[in-house]
Protein backbone atom coordinates (compact mmCIF):
# COMPACT_ATOMS: atom_id res chain seq x y z
CA UNK A 1 0.00 0.00 0.00
CA UNK A 2 1.37 3.64 -0.13
CA UNK A 3 3.08 5.72 2.71
CA UNK A 4 2.62 9.65 2.77
CA UNK A 5 6.09 9.93 2.35
CA UNK A 6 5.49 8.05 -1.56
CA UNK A 7 2.63 10.59 -1.89
CA UNK A 8 4.31 13.18 -1.17
CA UNK A 9 7.17 12.47 -3.09
CA UNK A 10 5.07 11.47 -6.34
CA UNK A 11 3.62 14.78 -6.26
CA UNK A 12 6.22 16.70 -5.86
CA UNK A 13 8.14 15.28 -8.87
CA UNK A 14 4.82 16.30 -10.83
CA UNK A 15 5.03 19.66 -9.90
CA UNK A 16 7.28 22.11 -12.26
CA UNK A 17 8.83 25.31 -10.80
CA UNK A 18 7.43 27.22 -13.66
CA UNK A 19 3.72 26.04 -12.97
CA UNK A 20 3.91 27.99 -9.69
CA UNK A 21 6.00 30.81 -10.57
CA UNK A 22 9.54 29.80 -8.98
CA UNK A 23 12.77 31.64 -10.73
CA UNK A 24 15.48 28.73 -11.68
CA UNK A 25 17.99 31.62 -13.30
CA UNK A 26 18.54 29.19 -15.89
CA UNK A 27 20.69 26.52 -13.37
CA UNK A 28 20.34 22.52 -14.20
CA UNK A 29 18.61 20.87 -12.20
CA UNK A 30 18.65 17.04 -11.14
CA UNK A 31 15.34 16.29 -9.70
CA UNK A 32 12.40 16.76 -12.48
CA UNK A 33 9.94 18.61 -10.27
CA UNK A 34 10.48 20.75 -6.70
CA UNK A 35 13.36 20.28 -4.10
CA UNK A 36 12.87 19.16 -1.22
CA UNK A 37 13.69 22.56 0.32
CA UNK A 38 11.84 24.15 -2.70
CA UNK A 39 8.52 22.60 -1.23
CA UNK A 40 9.03 23.27 2.35
CA UNK A 41 9.54 27.28 2.19
CA UNK A 42 6.14 26.98 -0.20
CA UNK A 43 4.44 25.58 2.65
CA UNK A 44 5.89 27.69 5.42
CA UNK A 45 8.17 24.22 7.18
CA UNK A 46 11.11 23.73 7.56
CA UNK A 47 13.39 21.78 4.86
CA UNK A 48 14.06 19.41 7.82
CA UNK A 49 11.09 18.34 9.01
CA UNK A 50 9.71 18.17 5.48
CA UNK A 51 12.40 15.74 4.41
CA UNK A 52 11.71 13.70 7.70
CA UNK A 53 8.26 13.71 6.91
CA UNK A 54 8.88 12.24 3.27
CA UNK A 55 10.95 10.14 4.78
CA UNK A 56 8.81 8.30 7.22
CA UNK A 57 10.64 9.65 10.06
CA UNK A 58 8.30 12.18 11.41
CA UNK A 59 5.58 11.27 13.44
CA UNK A 60 2.96 13.03 12.55
CA UNK A 61 1.63 16.04 10.56
CA UNK A 62 -0.89 18.57 11.72
CA UNK A 63 -3.93 19.32 9.28
CA UNK A 64 -2.56 22.86 8.85
CA UNK A 65 0.81 21.61 7.48
CA UNK A 66 -0.91 18.89 5.32
CA UNK A 67 -3.06 21.74 3.84
CA UNK A 68 -0.22 24.21 3.24
CA UNK A 69 1.64 21.13 1.21
CA UNK A 70 -1.87 20.54 -0.56
CA UNK A 71 -2.04 24.33 -1.29
CA UNK A 72 1.72 24.14 -2.48
CA UNK A 73 1.39 20.90 -4.61
CA UNK A 74 -1.60 21.77 -6.49
CA UNK A 75 -3.76 19.18 -5.12
CA UNK A 76 -7.50 19.15 -5.94
CA UNK A 77 -10.19 18.26 -3.06
CA UNK A 78 -9.98 14.31 -3.69
CA UNK A 79 -6.20 14.16 -4.08
CA UNK A 80 -6.10 16.83 -0.61
CA UNK A 81 -8.87 14.24 0.83
CA UNK A 82 -6.73 11.42 -0.02
CA UNK A 83 -3.22 13.11 1.51
CA UNK A 84 -4.94 13.55 5.08
CA UNK A 85 -6.14 9.68 4.65
CA UNK A 86 -2.33 9.11 4.64
CA UNK A 87 -1.43 11.00 7.13
CA UNK A 88 -3.81 9.43 9.61
CA UNK A 89 -2.79 5.63 8.95
CA UNK A 90 0.00 3.82 10.74
CA UNK A 91 3.55 4.03 9.13
CA UNK A 92 3.22 0.28 8.74
CA UNK A 93 -0.69 -0.67 9.40
CA UNK A 94 -1.13 -4.53 9.84
CA UNK A 95 -3.27 -6.22 7.10
CA UNK A 96 -6.59 -7.53 8.27
CA UNK A 97 -9.02 -9.78 6.36
CA UNK A 98 -12.63 -8.04 6.41
CA UNK A 99 -14.33 -10.96 5.25
CA UNK A 100 -16.38 -10.63 2.28
CA UNK A 101 -18.46 -7.86 1.49
CA UNK A 102 -23.14 -7.92 2.24
CA UNK A 103 -24.77 -5.28 0.27
CA UNK A 104 -27.01 -3.42 2.91
CA UNK A 105 -30.50 -4.36 2.37
CA UNK A 106 -31.82 -0.80 1.39
CA UNK A 107 -29.30 -0.99 -1.31
CA UNK A 108 -30.72 -3.95 -3.01
CA UNK A 109 -33.93 -2.94 -2.38
CA UNK A 110 -33.54 0.08 -4.79
CA UNK A 111 -31.67 -2.05 -6.98
CA UNK A 112 -34.89 -4.60 -7.32
CA UNK A 113 -37.36 -1.13 -7.73
CA UNK A 114 -34.93 -0.25 -10.87
CA UNK A 115 -36.86 -2.59 -13.09
CA UNK A 116 -34.58 -3.39 -15.99
CA UNK A 117 -34.70 -0.36 -18.22
CA UNK A 118 -32.20 1.07 -16.79
CA UNK A 119 -29.38 -1.10 -16.50
CA UNK A 120 -27.06 -0.75 -12.79
CA UNK A 121 -24.18 -3.00 -10.60
CA UNK A 122 -24.11 -2.67 -6.99
CA UNK A 123 -20.35 -2.67 -6.46
CA UNK A 124 -18.33 -2.95 -3.30
CA UNK A 125 -15.29 -0.90 -1.93
CA UNK A 126 -12.60 -2.92 -3.76
CA UNK A 127 -14.71 -2.85 -6.92
CA UNK A 128 -16.39 -6.16 -6.54
CA UNK A 129 -19.73 -6.72 -7.92
CA UNK A 130 -22.28 -7.34 -5.53
CA UNK A 131 -25.70 -7.81 -7.22
CA UNK A 132 -26.64 -6.13 -10.85
CA UNK A 133 -30.11 -5.90 -12.32
CA UNK A 134 -30.36 -8.56 -15.54
CA UNK A 135 -29.85 -5.32 -17.72
CA UNK A 136 -26.77 -3.91 -16.26
CA UNK A 137 -24.97 -8.36 -16.67
CA UNK A 138 -26.18 -8.08 -20.20
CA UNK A 139 -24.90 -4.31 -20.92
CA UNK A 140 -21.39 -5.44 -18.99
CA UNK A 141 -20.34 -8.48 -18.77
CA UNK A 142 -22.97 -11.34 -20.76
CA UNK A 143 -20.23 -13.75 -20.99
CA UNK A 144 -20.49 -13.66 -17.25
CA UNK A 145 -22.96 -16.08 -15.14
CA UNK A 146 -25.86 -14.10 -13.79
CA UNK A 147 -25.77 -15.48 -10.80
CA UNK A 148 -22.21 -14.86 -9.97
CA UNK A 149 -22.13 -12.18 -7.84
CA UNK A 150 -24.14 -14.57 -5.19
CA UNK A 151 -20.85 -16.93 -4.48
CA UNK A 152 -19.23 -14.35 -2.14
CA UNK A 153 -15.74 -15.70 -2.52
CA UNK A 154 -15.60 -15.55 -6.41
CA UNK A 155 -17.46 -12.16 -7.04
CA UNK A 156 -16.95 -10.78 -11.33
CA UNK A 157 -13.97 -8.09 -10.00
CA UNK A 158 -14.32 -4.64 -11.95
CA UNK A 159 -11.00 -3.91 -11.71
CA UNK A 160 -9.54 -7.98 -12.53
CA UNK A 161 -12.26 -7.79 -15.60
CA UNK A 162 -10.77 -4.26 -16.35
CA UNK A 163 -7.18 -5.44 -16.90
CA UNK A 164 -7.09 -9.10 -16.93
CA UNK A 165 -10.11 -9.66 -18.95
CA UNK A 166 -9.53 -9.28 -23.15
CA UNK A 167 -13.72 -9.69 -23.63
CA UNK A 168 -14.23 -6.82 -21.38
CA UNK A 169 -11.17 -4.85 -22.63
CA UNK A 170 -12.47 -4.89 -25.87
CA UNK A 171 -16.24 -3.43 -24.74
CA UNK A 172 -14.58 -0.19 -23.83
CA UNK A 173 -14.34 2.33 -26.67
CA UNK A 174 -12.26 4.67 -24.38
CA UNK A 175 -10.08 1.88 -22.22
CA UNK A 176 -7.61 3.65 -21.55
CA UNK A 177 -9.65 6.69 -20.08
CA UNK A 178 -11.28 4.78 -18.34
CA UNK A 179 -8.35 2.46 -17.03
CA UNK A 180 -6.73 5.73 -15.62
CA UNK A 181 -9.67 6.44 -13.46
CA UNK A 182 -10.11 3.08 -12.36
CA UNK A 183 -6.74 2.72 -10.67
CA UNK A 184 -7.10 6.55 -9.48
CA UNK A 185 -10.20 5.06 -7.62
CA UNK A 186 -8.60 2.44 -6.66
CA UNK A 187 -5.62 4.47 -5.29
CA UNK A 188 -7.97 6.71 -3.14
CA UNK A 189 -9.63 3.12 -1.84
CA UNK A 190 -6.57 2.11 -0.52
CA UNK A 191 -5.90 5.19 1.45
CA UNK A 192 -9.00 5.12 3.10
CA UNK A 193 -8.76 1.49 4.14
CA UNK A 194 -5.04 0.71 4.65
CA UNK A 195 -5.32 -2.48 6.26
CA UNK A 196 -7.65 -4.14 4.00
CA UNK A 197 -5.90 -7.40 2.62
CA UNK A 198 -8.08 -8.00 0.23
CA UNK A 199 -8.06 -5.02 -1.35
CA UNK A 200 -3.75 -5.27 -1.23
CA UNK A 201 -3.64 -8.02 -2.29
CA UNK A 202 -6.05 -6.85 -5.75
CA UNK A 203 -3.57 -3.90 -6.13
CA UNK A 204 -0.66 -6.36 -5.64
CA UNK A 205 -2.01 -8.68 -8.11
CA UNK A 206 -3.31 -6.30 -10.87
CA UNK A 207 0.54 -4.88 -11.01
CA UNK A 208 1.97 -8.00 -11.25
CA UNK A 209 -0.15 -9.29 -14.28
CA UNK A 210 -1.36 -6.09 -15.95
CA UNK A 211 1.77 -4.11 -17.33
CA UNK A 212 -0.86 -1.42 -18.21
CA UNK A 213 -1.95 -1.61 -14.22
CA UNK A 214 1.55 -1.32 -13.25
CA UNK A 215 2.57 1.71 -15.59
CA UNK A 216 -0.85 3.88 -14.53
CA UNK A 217 -0.32 3.11 -10.77
CA UNK A 218 3.27 4.62 -11.03
CA UNK A 219 2.03 7.82 -11.62
CA UNK A 220 0.01 7.95 -8.43
CA UNK A 221 -2.64 9.67 -9.25
CA UNK A 222 -5.89 10.01 -7.73
CA UNK A 223 -9.66 10.65 -8.50
CA UNK A 224 -13.04 10.06 -7.82
CA UNK A 225 -15.21 8.10 -9.66
CA UNK A 226 -19.12 9.76 -9.98
CA UNK A 227 -20.15 10.15 -13.15
CA UNK A 228 -18.47 9.93 -16.47
CA UNK A 229 -19.07 8.49 -19.81
CA UNK A 230 -18.42 5.13 -21.79
CA UNK A 231 -17.97 4.58 -25.21
CA UNK A 232 -19.22 0.83 -25.94
CA UNK A 233 -18.99 -1.64 -28.79
CA UNK A 234 -21.21 -4.25 -27.33
CA UNK A 235 -20.74 -7.68 -28.43
CA UNK A 236 -23.94 -8.52 -29.88
CA UNK A 237 -25.45 -4.93 -29.95
CA UNK A 238 -23.31 -2.71 -31.46
CA UNK A 239 -21.84 0.47 -31.16
CA UNK A 240 -23.36 2.66 -27.84
CA UNK A 241 -22.44 5.64 -25.41
CA UNK A 242 -23.88 5.56 -21.48
CA UNK A 243 -23.19 7.80 -18.94
CA UNK A 244 -22.63 6.47 -15.70
CA UNK A 245 -23.60 7.88 -12.66
CA UNK A 246 -22.74 6.46 -8.93
CA UNK A 247 -25.40 6.77 -5.86
CA UNK A 248 -23.62 6.29 -2.72
CA UNK A 249 -25.70 5.24 0.43
CA UNK A 250 -25.46 6.93 3.73
CA UNK A 251 -26.57 3.20 5.58
CA UNK A 252 -24.01 1.85 3.35
CA UNK A 253 -20.86 4.34 2.18
CA UNK A 254 -18.68 1.34 1.07
CA UNK A 255 -21.39 0.09 -1.60
CA UNK A 256 -21.94 2.31 -5.06
CA UNK A 257 -24.95 1.38 -6.96
CA UNK A 258 -23.62 2.74 -10.46
CA UNK A 259 -26.82 3.24 -13.32
CA UNK A 260 -25.70 3.48 -16.96
CA UNK A 261 -28.04 6.04 -19.13
CA UNK A 262 -27.80 6.63 -22.97
CA UNK A 263 -26.53 9.93 -24.13
CA UNK A 264 -27.88 9.96 -27.77
CA UNK A 265 -30.90 8.55 -29.45
CA UNK A 266 -28.97 6.04 -31.03
CA UNK A 267 -27.14 4.58 -27.99
CA UNK A 268 -31.44 4.62 -26.46
CA UNK A 269 -32.32 2.68 -29.22
CA UNK A 270 -29.12 0.19 -28.62
CA UNK A 271 -29.81 0.20 -24.87
CA UNK A 272 -33.27 -0.97 -24.99
CA UNK A 273 -31.98 -4.03 -27.14
CA UNK A 274 -29.42 -4.92 -24.73
CA UNK A 275 -31.91 -4.55 -21.77
CA UNK A 276 -34.71 -6.38 -23.79
CA UNK A 277 -32.40 -9.55 -24.28
CA UNK A 278 -31.45 -9.36 -20.18
CA UNK A 279 -34.78 -9.52 -19.07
Amino acid sequence: MESLGGYLKSRRDRVTPAEIGLRTYGTSRRVPGLRREELAQLAGVSAGYYTRLEQGLAETASQQVLDALARALNLDQVETVHLHNLARQPAMPRLSDPGPEQPHTRVLALLENLGEAMPALVLGRRGDVLAWNHSGHALMAEHLDFDAPQNAEERPSVPRMFFLDPLTRDLYRNWAELARIHVAYLRLTAGRYPTDARLAGLIGELSMRSDDFATLWATGDVADCTVGAMHLLHPTAGTLSVDYQVWLQPDSPDHRLEIYTPNDPGSADTLRVVSDSGS
